[in-house]
């Protein structure tokens, strides 16, 4: 193997592990809720967005329905622990294992068609999830469902108290996000989807599944992204249907990556950590007018960005190395 190759792969493993020790620290400094509240979505964001950016950056399907998933995920698991008692650990595993299966059964069909076509056809689905959601009466339908408040555990995953176990769970969630995407971006896979990505036909008369490497990056994503929504249905302790599975979500996922730079290994992150803190702040600052003068400064600050860096902002880093070559 090549030695700048084993080296590069190093030092990213060593980025990211300083990168997470810093991170863990800020908590023990900023104590105001507000601000923790801002780094919980953050870290959640990047995640879910470095999941999205598994199937839609590197293996080129772009999604616009990744909402089904994070809306699944979160109510398999408060399903699970309202109806039944079953520890929300429990459910994220089964949410993630059902989303992960629903995302193959939906792939069989859609990945066949091409483009813009199977953008499209993500909105549709996750419109009609949405839909089914609202009308089913067990599952609270509209008015949704209340999370029984039984005390601070990590059994149960519940803390009024403080935020922190909340942070260090995103925390660790956004970590295991990126080692995923870390380990997928070299290997077989990872090229396989990058292949896919350039050239579906060059692919595959290569020697490469095309279909079956779709439904692995289809996979892998929904089951992340299913993960994230469990998280955030325990953390907010109430869901219903536009609250989890609204389009706002399938586009918070992929606007980071888009942002940071779709198909990299530390877009998605960039981008969480530039997107979630401006919204978060435009909606409390100037949100109140009820005017949208904060989704404006928001979407013109979006439109420049993109205007000024397509690749994403991640280019920035890159241009720099280049330059001191």
């Amino acid at each position: 193997m090549d030695k700048s190759f084993t080296e590069r792969r190093r030092r990213e493993l060593l980025v990211a592990a300083s990168l997470t020790v810093a991170a863990a620290l800020v908590p023990l400094f900023i104590k105001n809720p507000n601000v923790q509240n801002i780094m919980i979505l953050t870290l959640m964001f990047g995640a879910l967005s470095q999941s999205w950016n598994i199937l839609s950056g590197y293996c080129g399907q772009i999604s616009l329905g990744h909402a089904l998933y994070f809306g699944l995920g979160a109510y398999t698991t408060t399903l699970l622990f309202t109806k039944f008692g079953v520890p929300p650990w429990f459910g994220m595993l089964a949410g993630g294992a059902i989303s992960a299966l629903i995302a193959m059964a939906l792939g069989y069909p859609c990945f066949r068609l091409g483009g813009h076509y199977f953008a499209i056809a993500t909105i549709v689905i996750a419109e009609i999830g949405l839909l089914l959601i609202q009308n089913w009466e067990w599952a609270g339908a509209a008015l949704g469902i209340e999370m029984p408040v039984r005390g601070d555990s990590w059994l149960k995953f519940q803390f009024a108290r403080s935020k922190l176990p909340y942070f260090y769970f995103a925390l660790a969630l956004a970590c295991i996000a990126w080692f995923v995407t870390w380990w997928l971006e070299d290997s077989k896979w990872g090229y396989w989807w990058r292949a896919v990505k350039d050239n579906p036909d060059a692919a595959q008369s290569l020697g490469v599944v095309v279909f079956d490497s779709k439904m692995g990056a289809a996979a892998v994503s929904a089951f992340l992204v299913a993960i994230g929504g469990s998280f955030y249905a325990m953390y907010v302790s109430y869901i219903d249907p536009g609250s989890v599975m609204g389009f706002q979500f399938s586009l918070l996922m992929a606007l980071p990556a888009v942002l940071g730079g779709i198909g990299t290994l530390w877009g998605p992150l960039l981008g969480a950590i530039i997107l979630i803190p401006l919204t978060e702040l435009t909606r409390s600052y100037i949100g109140g007018s009820g005017r949208g003068v904060d989704l404006i400064v928001y979407g013109t600050l979006i439109v420049v960005i993109a205007l000024a860096r397509p690749e994403g902002l991640i280019g920035l880093f890159s241009r720099r190395k280049e330059a001191s070559r």
